[in-house]
C-alpha cells in the first residue's frame, strides 16, 4: 500500500474563470463542482497543547537524567502540509547546572479514522532517509534526532527532528497569486538563484542510488521488471484503494495511457525524494536551507522527480492564469530545470512530458482522495460525478489529448 503523504496544493479548481470575474483576487473563490476552500485546509482535530504536555514528558527519557524539560511555543503550522500532522515546539531543560534551549518539530501520524489521504504512514522510513541522505550528502536536511514507534506516548506514532529557519514557498494561497509574498515579490535574479538552489539540491539527493547505499527499506511491495514498472504499479495500487467501487473513468484513462506511453530511457534508479517542490523546502536568502517531506521517498529514476517538481509549479501557475493573474510563467519553467540540471549533475535525462503527465495524473488520484477527507470535515461538497472531485480534471483531459504541452513551449 502507498506510504505516502499528500502534496500540500489543495486548491487547482478545472473552472474558475467564472468565478474570478465576480470575486477580488484576494479572497478567490476555490474549488469548483467541489467547491474546496482556497485558504485552509483540515489536517488534524487533534489538541496541540495536550500533544505539547504528552511531548514533554517523553523528552525526559531523551534528554539527560535531571534535565526535566519544558515545552513553549506550541504551533501547528498553516499554509502547508496536508496528511501528517506537525508540530513546532521550543524546550526548555537544564544540562549541568545551565539552562539549555533547542528548537524541534514533531511529525505525527494522521489520524487515521479521518478519511486519510494515504492507507499507512511509514514514518520510521522517513526517519531513516533524512537521516541517509543528512550523513551521505551535503543537501540540506533538519537534523533527524529521535523516532518513537510507540503509539501511545501521544496517540500516534511520530519522530523530531531539529528546527532550520527559512521561508517556504506558500500553498494557501499559492506562491504565485498576486497577493504579497516573497516569492513573488522576489527580484528575477533572486527567483533564479532559487530555482537553481532547488535543483542542485534534488541533484544531491540522487547521487544515492541502489548500487552505492542499501536502499533496499525504500522497496515497493509490487513486481516489476524495472524501478519504473514498480513504481507505476504501486501508484496503481493507490489508485485502486482510493476509488474502490466508485471507479473513475477519467483515472481509469490516465493510467493506461501511461501505461502505453511507458517511455523506456528512464533507466538510472535514484533515491527518489517523492515530493520534489519548492513547497517542501526552506529557503533563506533565496538558497535551500532544508530539505522537507520525505513520506514519498522510493527508489525511481531521477525524471520521476524533476516531473513532480515541474508539474506542481505549473499546478499552482494555471490556477493562478485561470484566474485572470500572470503569475510566474519563466520560474520554475521544465526546459530550465532540465538544462540545470543536466549541467549540475553531469547526468542526461529523458523527455519530462512522460514525468509530468504521470505527476499531474498521480496527483489525479490524491486530490480525489483530499476531496473526500474536506467532505468529512465540512469544507467541500461531494460533486454527483465522482471525477469532479479532480480539481485539475481539465489538465488531465489536455495531457490526453496532447494540447496541453503547447502552454510549456517558448
Amino acid at each position: 500500500m502507498l506510504r505516502a503523504r499528500a502534496h500540500s496544493g489543495i486548491v487547482a479548481p478545472h473552472d474558475l474563470r467564472v468565478r474570478a470575474r465576480t470575486t477580488p483576487m484576494s479572497e478567490p473563490q476555490l474549488g469548483g463542482p467541489a467547491q474546496l476552500p482556497g485558504d485552509h485546509i483540515t489536517v488534524s482535530t487533534r489538541d496541540q497543547a495536550e500533544l505539547g504536555a504528552r511531548i514533554c514528558s517523553w523528552l525526559s527519557s531523551k534528554l539527560p537524567a535531571g534535565a526535566v524539560p519544558t515545552v513553549t511555543d506550541i504551533v501547528k503550522p498553516e499554509g502547508n502540509g496536508m496528511s501528517s500532522d506537525t508540530l513546532l515546539f521550543t524546550a526548555h531543560w537544564t544540562a549541568d547546572g545551565e539552562p539549555t534551549e533547542a528548537r524541534y518539530v514533531a511529525r505525527i501520524e494522521p489520524e487515521l479514522d479521518k478519511i486519510p489521504v494515504f492507507p499507512t504512514y511509514d514514518l520510521e522510513m522517513q526517519f531513516q532517509v533524512m537521516s541517509l541522505v543528512g550523513a551521505a550528502t551535503d543537501v540540506a536536511v533538519p537534523e533527524a534526532l529521535w523516532f518513537e514507534e510507540d503509539a501511545e506516548v501521544i496517540g500516534a506514532p511520530f519522530f523530531v527532528m531539529a528546527r532550520v529557519d527559512g521561508e517556504v514557498p506558500r500553498d494557501v494561497l499559492p506562491y504565485t497569486f498576486p497577493d504579497p509574498n516573497w516569492v513573488l515579490d522576489a527580484e528575477p535574479e533572486q527567483r533564479a538563484q532559487m530555482q537553481r538552489s532547488a535543483v542542485a539540491a534534488l541533484a544531491g539527493v540522487h547521487t544515492i542510488t541502489p548500487e552505492t547505499h542499501d536502499l533496499d527499506f525504500l522497496a515497493y511491495p509490487e513486481p516489476g521488471a524495472t524501478a519504473l514498472d514498480v513504481h507505476l504499479a504501486h501508484w496503481e495500487t493507490y489508485l485502486e484503494w482510493v476509488v474502490g467501487d466508485e471507479r473513475s473513468p477519467l483515472l481509469d484513462e490516465c493510467f493506461a495511457w501511461l501505461r502505453a506511453n511507458q517511455p523506456t530511457d528512464y533507466d538510472r534508479p535514484r533515491l527518489s525524494w517523492g515530493d520534489a517542490r519548492i513547497g517542501n523546502m526552506l529557503f533563506a536568502d533565496f538558497e535551500v536551507a532544508g530539505v522537507l517531506d520525505w513520506e514519498m521517498a522510493g527508489v525511481a529514476p531521477p525524471e520521476i522527480d524533476l516531473g513532480w517538481m515541474a508539474y506542481l509549479h505549473c499546478f499552482f501557475q494555471d490556477l493562478t492564469t485561470d484566474l485572470g493573474a500572470e503569475g510566474l510563467p519563466d520560474f520554475m519553467h521544465v526546459d530550465d530545470l532540465a538544462a540545470t540540471y543536466r549541467e549540475i549533475s553531469g547526468r542526461e535525462i529523458g523527455d519530462l512530458r512522460w514525468s509530468m503527465a504521470y505527476a499531474a495524473m498521480r496527483h489525479g488520484v490524491i486530490m480525489r482522495r483530499v476531496t473526500e477527507r474536506a467532505v468529512l470535515f465540512g469544507e467541500a461538497v461531494r460533486p454527483p460525478d465522482a471525477d469532479d472531485m479532480i480539481i485539475h480534471r481539465a489538465t488531465l483531459r489536455q495531457m490526453l489529448d496532447g494540447t496541453y504541452w503547447d502552454r510549456l513551449s517558448r
